[in-house]
């Protein structure tokens, strides 16, 4: 499986899953319940991880359509169409931005609910606005995509379609800055530092250090972490618009990108199961809570060790 079927598997979870979490929050709103905004939440936060690698998979399947990609196409067959390959990257990028907000808002609005038994109005009210702009741009996005290898779909399309280079100017902008790169890596440090620094606080706890602390005073934290994430998240992406080629392929970098999904989705256990919760001051953390500790512990160690090794073992550097 090369990435444009990696990218063509994938690119469905955005469209769909908004499709089902908008409808789900909407009718949450209306019916007022409490069960169904959790459950909306939840999907979107699932959404936001899982778009993570569908937007990076959008550029390996750009080179393996076009030489040089969606940065620079250049298109052997004629039937593909490279202005919009660059306008399919540039929506896909505002999309991408945009499903990354909602989940984060919706990440909140969970650790709102834990812990004051409710979001506030004013979470709820921009995770709407927020999913509504998302799921505009993802099916916009989509449409895009799907017309780039069907010239008898897109003739209207592409005749008012310019050349997107959004995110071709941004990467040019990352990269012409004289201090632009060691900047975003020193943020990106801070941002892994907080992050690691409160997860394993966390994790910690669970596994019988700090007892006479309460979960609950720990959990206090977990937006701290979440910044640190949504650091990286940013500086990250900003590598990569600037530089796709030195990370399409690299085998460190899928890897990176699967355990950071996968530690995403581990570290919504806090947040939505009554365990951790329940323990008190000197009281052992129950086996799963345990269980999800280490594997935590496991998953963040492997996300930096492929960070580490992205020069080495995928040349990216």
């Amino acid at each position: 499986m090369d990435p444009a079927h990696v990218h063509l598997l994938l690119n469905h979870v955005p469209i769909v899953g908004f499709v089902i979490g908008l409808m789900l929050f909407v009718s949450s709103l209306i019916a007022k319940s409490a069960e169904l905004i959790r459950a909306s939440l939840v999907i979107f936060v699932g959404i936001a991880l899982v778009t993570i690698p569908t937007y990076i998979s959008g550029n390996a399947a750009a080179e393996v359509l076009c030489e040089g990609g969606a940065k620079a196409p250049a298109c052997p067959d004629p039937g593909i169409s490279k202005i919009l390959i660059q306008t399919h990257e540039d929506t896909a990028l505002l999309a991408f931005a945009a499903i990354i907000l909602t989940g984060a808002f919706a990440w909140l609005g969970l650790w709102q609910i834990r812990r004051t038994s409710q979001a506030p109005t004013w979470n709820l009210a921009m995770i709407l606005l927020l999913s509504l702009a998302a799921f505009v741009l993802v099916v916009r996005a989509a449409n895009i995509g799907g017309e780039i290898r069907h010239p008898e779909i897109r003739a209207a399309q592409e005749a008012g379609t310019t050349g997107g280079h959004l995110a071709r100017r941004l990467g040019a902008f990352v990269l012409a800055l004289p201090y632009g790169w060691p900047s975003l890596e020193t943020l990106h440090f801070i941002g892994l530092s907080l992050l690691i620094g409160v997860i394993l606080l966390i994790d910690l706890r669970m596994l019988g250090v700090m007892k006479d602390v309460a979960f609950p005073a720990l959990h206090r934290l977990l937006p701290w972490a979440i910044l640190g994430f949504g650091t990286n998240l940013a500086t990250g992406m900003l590598f990569f618009v600037a530089s796709p080629e030195q990370y399409v392929g690299n085998v460190a970098f899928v890897w990176k990108m699967i355990l950071v999904m996968l530690a995403g989705a581990n570290a919504l256990y806090f947040t939505l199961f009554e365990e951790p919760w329940m323990l008190k001051p000197g009281d052992d953390a129950p086996f799963t809570a345990k269980a999800v500790a280490v594997s935590a512990i496991v998953l963040w160690l492997g996300v930096l060790y492929f960070g580490s090794m992205l020069p080495f073992l995928g040349n990216s550097f």
